[in-house]
């Protein structure tokens, strides 16, 4: 199955393996929570965080054992997204392809606006 689109975010399908590795490992109802907060050093960064709770506003992005949710404020920062797991030389890490973005930092885990 293909990772699912929901509010112009795409879950790529190596994400969403890599996602259904790390929730092996945690209680059934566990799911990745993808968010945008203010800080880091272009102005924006992204959160990722296990939760077992879930709001009744949450994007859900489901497949393969994988749950992706994200809040509607941060939706609106990541439309036009791309999630993916990148596995190269420097390291392991979620990578997210923003469009919205008009900079960002060398590490990729924050981003500006303006």
């Amino acid at each position: 199955m293909d990772a699912d689109v929901q509010a112009d975010v795409v879950v790529t399908e190596r994400a969403m393996r890599r996602i259904a590795k790390i929730l092996s490992n945690e209680p059934s109802d566990t799911a990745l929570r993808v968010g945008v907060s203010g800080g880091g050093c272009s102005g924006f960064q992204y959160t990722y965080d296990l939760v077992r709770e879930r709001e009744s506003d949450d994007t859900v992005i489901a497949g393969n054992g994988a749950t992706v949710l994200i809040d509607p404020v941060s939706l609106q920062y990541l439309s036009g997204s791309e999630i993916d797991f990148v596995d190269d030389l420097i390291g392991q890490s979620f990578q997210i392809n923003n469009p919205n973005a008009t900079a960002s930092c060398g590490c990729g885990t924050s981003f500006s606006l303006f």
